[in-house]
């Protein structure tokens, strides 16, 4: 496998037919939502859920992480470019979805049906952030074929080879860099793993997405020290190491205090 990531050049494009292409990133998208939901409808009853929930779910989740994450790339990641390029901003196939507006878009959908339902929104988060990192480490091998999110260059032997065109003016001289795709798809898999051992150990309501979000946000925040792509700056520190560490502080309060309740209960 690292020979192959080592020498391979991919392309985003998996098909053209003339008048319609078919992008990989697109594609691997499309699989990791179809994944996600079918191993959701599989364990609906652990959440409380029936499939006509799971289903009605479905559609507006995606709509709404779409939106979020685009709209979070637009004015957070890369306004320059989209400002000067507003025919991009529609482009989603190209890549340019950012996972924590994802998480915002997803969650104002989960409190309107939490509403509709009258069911407690820590259950649809624990139900949604249960799959979420599964459709993660399918979805990150998307950046891979559009050669985005790679990391600092790199001699080991799985680094993986960017096109001149697809570097930063800084690294133009450097051919191999880290796959941080693969780091953050491999490390997605395994919260997945974790979450399906944990769905019988948990003992509260929202633990789940707790568990979740405080683990991303680990790797993610290890991973940005590596990562190249363009960030929003605060204080001359990356946005994502800041949104990251404040989740897991934010996490490790309510995990906690939820502890506390819940011995105090018993």
């Amino acid at each position: 496998m690292f020979s192959w990531l080592h020498s391979y050049n991919p392309s985003p494009i998996l098909f053209d037919f003339g008048f319609v292409q078919v992008h990989w990133y697109g594609l691997l998208m499309l699989v990791s939502i179809l994944g996600s939901f079918f191993v959701l409808l599989k364990k609906a009853e652990v959440f409380s859920l029936n499939r006509n929930q799971i289903w009605d779910l479905l559609f507006w989740l995606v709509v709404g992480g779409i939106l979020g994450a685009r709209i979070y790339e637009v004015l957070l990641v890369e306004p320059t470019f989209y400002f000067s390029h507003p025919g991009q901003m529609v482009k989603v196939w190209q890549g340019g979805l950012a996972i924590h507006g994802a998480w915002l878009g997803g969650l104002i959908v989960l409190w309107f049906f939490s509403k509709k339902w009258k069911i407690s929104l820590w259950k649809l988060t624990d139900a949604i952030t249960f799959v979420l990192p599964l459709g993660q480490a399918i979805g990150r091998w998307g950046n891979y074929f559009n050669q985005e999110l790679y990391g600092l260059p790199t001699n080991l032997p799985w680094g993986i080879p960017i096109a001149v065109d697809n570097r930063l003016s800084e690294y133009v001289q450097f051919t191999h860099f880290h796959p941080t795709f693969l780091y953050e798809s491999i490390g997605a898999l395994l919260i997945f793993i974790l979450l399906f051992w944990f769905l019988k150990q948990k003992r509260f309501t929202g633990q789940i997405t707790l568990v979740y979000l405080g683990l991303y946000s680990a790797l993610r925040l290890a991973l940005e020290f590596i990562r190249l792509d363009p960030a929003f700056m605060l204080f001359g520190i990356r946005w994502p190491i800041i949104f990251s560490s404040l989740v897991i502080l934010l996490v490790m309060i309510i995990y906690f205090k939820k502890i506390i309740i819940l011995k105090n209960k018993l």
